[in-house]
């Protein structure tokens, strides 16, 4: 599925440009982290390349192909979970694939322990702490071993010590094989997660590079004012 290839994607809702010509190549390795501002157009961009959103213009290319040929997962800022208990909520992306009870069982309580959480299994996932609760949805999205894992803004409601928690977990899917795609606002997490950054503004990439030369010699003065917190609002106001 991979290299993914975005070539001039607009997304325009009612007339209003979300991406406005999106060039992008991401290959199959490590954890790209998505940065800019408010209403740059990271989720949009997530949600395109999950299947949420059709485009209005442009391509998607997987591998060549017109879909990917293998699972991609996403987990949201504020994910839904069921009002049962957290080992049916990290089995129930396996539900569709055809697996065994037993197996979709072995498979849940795998995941639930490699994200802390097995002493929470019979638990219902409606009493879990906000870190908790992003950690399950964590292992929902591993448990169906995607090749792509979306993550939007994963940490943005959390604690530092939950959010050591999360990042920790997106390193050992990343080190079990999975690609891993993240939008985030925190520079200090780009910093300690990112293998290379993409960097959008008013609807469109601005810069794609390794994360240390991002961080160290950004090449656009978009970028350079977001590193330094000041780039400006672009607000649009009706008539």
């Amino acid at each position: 599925m991979f290299p993914i290839r975005l070539e001039q994607v607009h997304f325009t809702p009612n007339g209003r440009a979300v991406l406005a010509g999106v060039d992008l190549c991401v290959d199959g390795e490590g954890i790209t982290l998505i940065l800019g501002p408010n209403g740059a157009g990271k989720t949009v961009l997530l949600r395109v390349l999950a299947g949420l959103e059709r485009i209005h213009g442009g391509s998607v290319a997987w591998n060549g192909a017109g879909a990917p040929a293998e699972r991609i997962a996403m987990v949201f800022q504020h994910p839904v979970l069921l009002r049962t208990t957290v080992a049916d909520n990290a089995g129930l992306g396996l539900r569709p694939l055809g697996l065994s009870r037993p197996e979709v069982q072995r498979r849940a309580a795998d995941v639930l322990g490699r994200v802390g959480l097995s002493h929470r299994a019979r638990d219902s996932a409606r009493h879990l702490s906000g870190g908790e609760r992003q950690r399950l949805a964590l292992a929902r999205a591993w448990a169906v071993r995607p090749r792509l894992l979306l993550l939007d803004e994963p940490t943005a409601a959390l604690d530092p010590t939950a959010t050591e928690a999360v990042e920790s977990i997106v390193r050992e899917i990343r080190t079990g094989g999975a690609k891993v795609l993240m939008t985030t606002h925190n520079l200090g997490q780009a910093m300690r997660l990112a293998d290379d950054i993409v960097f959008i503004e008013a609807g469109r990439v601005r810069e794609h590079s390794p994360a240390a030369r991002f961080f160290s010699r950004p090449q656009s003065q978009e970028a350079r004012l977001f590193i330094r917190g000041e780039l400006p609002w672009r607000i649009a106001f009706p008539d």
